[in-house]
Formats: C-alpha cells, sequence, structure tokens
C-alpha cells in the first residue's frame, strides 16, 4: 500500500500577539497521497496559510505530528518546496527567464542545467518566446504562469499554492484551472491548493479538505470522483453541483 506523502495528525497551531495567543489551527488531520492535487478550501482566517507555512517549513507546529516525503530520502523544505503566492512576485528589473531561475540560483544548482529546464518550464506553462521579457509586458495571468514555472525550477517533490488564481479576473482564473491540471498532469507534482473558491476547489481537486471558521479544524475530507481531463461544462453536472452544495453545507453557507 502507498505511503502518503504528507501526513498530518492533531497539527495545532499558536501565536502570540501583544502578549495574548491567538490559536491558529485547531486540529488539522489528513493525508496527502503521492501526485494529488488536493484543493484546501475555508472561510478567511481559518488557518489555510498558516498551515502551508508549516508545511513549508516557514513555522514549526506547536503540536502534532507532521510527516512529509516518502522513500529513504529526507524531506528538506529549502529545496523540496516550490511556492505560488497570490501575486506572482516577479523580479520587475529581471526578465522572465531569470525570474524562473532565481530558485535554482538560490540554491546553487548547476546553471546550465538549470537554464535549460527553465526554458523547457516556460514552454509548459505556454510561455515559449516570452524568456527575455520583463514582467510589465505580461498580462496578470501569464505572469502566474512565470511564478509556476519557478516554482518547478528546482525541481520540487511538493509545490504549495496559496490562492495562485485569486487577484485574476473570472475569465483569465477559469483558463488557468485548464492549465493548472495540464501543468499537473504533466509534471507529476503532489500539489495542495489553497482557496475561497468552492467551484475552483471542486474542479481542480482529487480531493477537497474542508477547514472549518478560524481556528481551523478539519470538518471534512472529500474524494472528488469527477474524471480526467476536466472541462468547464462539468460545472453544470448534476454530481459537481453535489458536490459544492456539501461543501457550502460543511462551511455553514446553506
Amino acid at each position: 500500500m502507498t505511503e502518503p506523502f504528507i501526513h498530518l495528525s492533531g497539527v495545532r497551531k499558536t501565536y502570540r500577539r501583544g502578549g495574548e495567543a491567538h490559536l491558529a489551527i485547531s486540529d488539522a488531520t489528513f493525508d496527502v497521497m503521492p501526485g494529488e492535487l488536493v484543493s484546501l478550501v475555508g472561510p478567511s482566517g481559518c488557518g489555510k496559510s498558516t498551515l502551508l507555512k508549516v508545511l513549508a517549513g516557514l513555522h514549526p507546529q506547536d503540536e502534532g505530528e507532521v510527516r512529509i516525503g516518502s522513500g529513504t530520502h529526507a524531506f528538506d523544505p529549502a529545496r523540496d518546496v516550490g511556492m505560488v503566492f497570490q501575486a506572482p512576485l516577479l523580479l520587475k528589473w529581471r526578465r522572465i527567464l531569470q525570474n524562473v531561475l532565481l530558485p535554482a540560483e538560490i540554491l546553487g544548482l548547476p546553471m546550465g542545467e538549470a537554464r535549460e529546464r527553465a526554458r523547457a518550464l516556460l514552454g509548459l506553462v505556454g510561455l515559449e518566446g516570452s524568456e527575455d521579457k520583463y514582467p510589465y509586458e505580461l498580462s496578470g495571468g501569464m505572469q502566474q504562469r512565470a511564478a509556476i514555472a519557478r516554482a518547478l525550477v528546482h525541481d520540487p517533490k511538493l509545490v504549495l499554492m496559496d490562492e495562485p488564481f485569486g487577484a485574476l479576473d473570472a475569465l483569465t482564473r477559469e483558463k488557468m484551472n485548464l492549465e493548472l491540471l495540464r501543468i499537473w498532469k504533466e509534471s507529476g507534482k503532489t500539489i495542495l491548493f489553497v482557496t475561497h473558491g468552492i467551484s475552483e476547489a471542486v474542479f481542480l481537486g482529487t480531493r477537497v479538505v474542508v477547514m472549518t471558521a478560524g481556528p481551523a479544524r478539519m470538518a471534512d475530507n472529500i474524494a472528488i470522483e469527477l474524471p480526467y481531463p476536466r472541462t468547464l461544462d462539468m460545472k453544470t453536472h448534476h454530481a459537481f453541483g453535489e458536490y459544492t452544495r456539501r461543501i457550502y453545507r460543511l462551511l455553514g453557507m446553506e
């Protein structure tokens, strides 16, 4: 039986602000299997981003177990995690290829190989021919594609995405959903995708982990049994609607 790539059990995280304790995560318990794209959905302030920071090794949990990786090689967050944020965060004075190469430079990877991989990834995300452009010359969606390529350039084992399409208009967001599914299938990466969008969570995920209002606690872990490749017309199907209504009920929105 395949072991989980991510195992969380009873994870709890508290911040201290002004001498007061703020409970951000009360109980996060779920597994992510290798190669899955798992959506994490919940209301604002429920601790979704905090959970990503714990997984990225940026903050230690206070209680519970966090285990990442499989096989004999130890998991190194600095080397094995790629992150995509809501804003592309591209350096405006660097060309697109140079932006994509930034993680490889920081990690001291062989630059010849990294440059070849960066060019291949720009092709994968549909930006072939944009290598020498500056960020301001690209649309918001294209900039976010470059950010995805940057997150993959050092060949991480895990990609964490924190509302990466939240700032895009509705049409571009739907196009990026389709692009992400294609990139995920072609790259074979394990992805944890945080979103406020219930429809987006169902459309993308092999499973949807539903978190309650903060402090975060897992309300359900729903397997999305819709076939791949996913198409936009699936959003009109009865099964899709049943999944979204189930999540609305869990969040107290029905």
